[in-house]
């Protein structure tokens, strides 16, 4: 599918029957146990976590949770978590420190949830958290973005060693109604903006922002879920067979030096440091 637009990846991303991390739980895991609650306030369905095995071997999943019907998408809020759904995964990432499995993670969501009494409980300071408590994790980590990837809700789950994005699948700084809004101060050019905010994973593999590209089914994951999931799979252990041969230290050297490196351009990395006058 590459003649697809931007904004028609965008429209195939948001297809409410695009599999969800339910989905990727049921075809890529077994003994998946579900862990609820931050431990501190409440248990947000918006991100489900837990341990599970892998092929045999002992992992920590957590995702984003999207509904498929509205009764789903209320109960989750639409895929947006507060303050106590970031928690919640972070406590479940030291867990997965604490007892050596890996870290994988599925994002699907429009954001973090912008509502007043979200900020109020520390919504903020939950995502900057989760950024610096992921950036020193010593298990490896792999993010698969499957659907909507957006903002620091997004980014919450995915300061990874390798981080994946299905063929239609899109990872902004925000939506491409909210660009279109702050830009030109009217939504309805938001699909103008999407050509311009290089959101797609083909975009974003070129960039060095994302690792890999998962393909999908002509028309998308939704039409052909199984087939979607056996790639999911396949870029999976390939990518998680790598990471475990680096020591724990290294893992999250590089991560650091990962994200760093971000948006410097070649001429300023090859620039020799200024001297001091």
């Amino acid at each position: 599918m590459k003649n697809l637009t931007a904004a028609e990846r965008v429209a195939i991303a948001r297809h409410p029957q695009r599999p969800n991390i339910t989905d990727y739980i049921d075809g890529l895991f077994t003994d998946f146990f579900e862990m609820k609650g931050d431990r501190l306030c409440r248990e947000d369905p918006a991100i489900l976590g837990g341990v599970a095995l892998y092929h045999d071997r002992p992992v920590t999943v957590i995702g984003t949770r999207k509904g498929k019907t509205a009764e789903e998408s209320i109960r989750c809020n639409f895929g947006m978590p507060g303050p106590e759904g970031y928690r919640k995964a972070l406590r479940l990432m030291r867990q997965a420190e604490k007892f050596r499995r890996p870290v994988l993670t599925f994002v699907d969501t429009s954001g973090a949830y912008p509502g007043l009494e979200a900020e109020a409980r520390g919504q903020g300071e939950a995502i900057a958290r989760n950024l610096y408590e992921m950036s020193r994790l010593t298990v490896p980590v792999i993010t698969v973005i499957t659907g909507e990837g957006n903002s620091g809700g997004a980014l919450a789950l995915a300061v990874a060693d390798r981080v994946l994005m299905l063929e239609n699948a899109v990872y902004a700084i925000l939506s491409p109604e909210g660009f279109a809004s702050i830009l030109w101060k009217d939504a309805a050019r938001h699909e103008e903006a999407c050509g311009l905010m290089k959101l797609t994973a083909p975009d974003l593999l070129a960039l060095g922002v994302t690792d890999d590209l998962i393909p999908e089914p002509e028309g998308g994951a939704h039409l052909a879920p199984a087939r979607t999931i056996r790639e999911v799979d396949r870029a999976l252990s390939r990518h998680l067979a790598a990471l475990l041969k680096e020591s724990g230290p290294n893992l999250a050297a590089k991560r650091y030096l990962k994200f760093r490196k971000m948006g410097v351009s070649q001429s300023k990395e090859a620039a020799p440091p200024r001297e001091e006058p």
